[in-house]
């Protein structure tokens, strides 16, 4: 009988949940996080700040962008005028199809095309295409080019140089917090995972902490989940009111509402993870906390200034826009607009994903290197 009684009673002992640890530290770290204000100036604070001054303030200087359409007279006193405009950009050697979706979209703000008239009175046809997404822009343009129009009219001895055909397509109206808002929650996500993570595990490994947690039956892997889990949902959590504040306070463009909004979480979460590799590997370089801030910003400065956060990397010098381009927060940017002013889904910045995918693989294999537990 007393046997079975010690045998009946070591049945009716609990096994040890792995996954209950995991998500009782997750909870644990998720409370610290809420009472961090470090944590809440950079994921919140910070973002929220820059929407709201462009929100309010609007851009600066206005610059137009004109793209010429392809075939057409290069050699003609209409382009040369132009390009001497100081507000006028042109953009040159794109296709059609390429020019037509700038268009729709309000990232180029007219199409002008210009052909040399065989039978030469007017010298040349200039027809002008305007998009309904830029008609701030397209009035200024409608001046420049009817002053242009006139100057070189009555200054030649043509009686006319050219003759201005305008019509309008229609596209969806871009503000500028359509740019600026995922370039902010962006910076979001890699100031979470780069400072969030590299000052948590330093400090659990600098306190002992995790050499305590060893001598329990908590696995490694449960450690890390369990962080990883309260700094993704903490950092979803400040995306999502982000999200909305823009779109209701300022309405930034959700082209397919709910839907768009998971899938911005979804590239939210897989920027998170890439950026989170970099504060494991800064955790683990960091010889002491004094340390951690200025070998992070070594990492997040250049992403943040570089990776078209305020500005798109096309108007960086050309030597730059290479470094632009490599890293991988331009790709998570760029991911962000597309899904919410575009409409695109998940499939179609795949190129986007692969490139934030390598860097992730790449981090990662780094992190292992030199991440300390001890």
């Amino acid at each position: 009988m007393d046997h079975q009684h010690k045998v009946s009673t070591q049945n009716s002992v609990p096994s040890y949940s792995n996954t209950k640890a995991t998500l009782a530290l997750a909870k644990a770290s998720f409370r610290s996080i809420l009472r961090s204000p470090s944590a809440v100036v950079f994921t919140l604070a910070f973002p929220l700040i820059f929407i709201l001054v462009f929100g309010f303030l609007g851009g600066g200087r206005t610059k137009i962008d004109v793209a010429l359409a392809p075939n057409s007279d290069l050699q003609n006193p209409i382009l040369a005028q132009l390009e001497k405009a100081e507000i006028i950009k042109l953009i040159k050697n794109k296709d059609t199809s390429d020019i037509n979706k700038n268009l729709e979209k309000g990232t180029y703000d007219a199409l002008i095309s210009i052909e040399k008239n065989p039978n030469g009175v007017p010298a040349y046809f200039t027809h002008v295409k305007y998009t309904s997404a830029s008609l701030d822009k397209g009035n200024i343009l409608r001046s420049v080019l009817n002053e242009l129009s006139y100057n070189l009219n009555t200054q030649n001895l043509k009686p006319t140089v050219t003759e201005i055909k305008a019509s309008t397509m229609t596209g969806r109206l871009y503000r500028q917090i359509d740019f600026i808002l995922p370039g902010q929650l962006g910076f979001s996500l890699l100031s979470t995972g780069v400072f969030g993570t590299a000052f948590v595990f330093f400090s659990l490994r600098q306190n002992l902490v995790i050499k305590r947690f060893f001598a329990t039956p908590v696995k490694r892997s449960s450690i890390v989940l369990g962080e990883a889990i309260a700094r993704i949902s903490f950092a979803l959590l400040g995306a999502l009111i982000i999200i909305l504040i823009g779109h209701f306070g300022f309405k930034f463009t959700l082209v397919h509402g709910v839907v768009t909004v998971l899938n911005m979480l979804i590239l939210a979460t897989m920027g998170l993870i890439v950026f989170m590799g970099f504060g494991f590997v800064v955790s683990g370089l960091a010889k002491s906390e004094s340390t951690i801030p200025p070998i992070s910003n070594i990492i997040t400065l250049p992403q943040f200034l570089l990776s078209g956060t305020f500005f798109s990397i096309e108007n960086f010098p050309l030597w730059l826009q290479p470094i632009s381009k490599a890293l991988p927060l331009t790709y998570l940017n760029d991911a962000m607009r597309k899904v919410a002013f575009e409409g695109a889904g998940l499939w179609d910045v795949k190129h986007q994903l692969l490139i934030i995918l390598i860097w992730g693989i790449g981090i990662y294999a780094v992190a292992i290197k030199t991440f300390k537990w001890e």
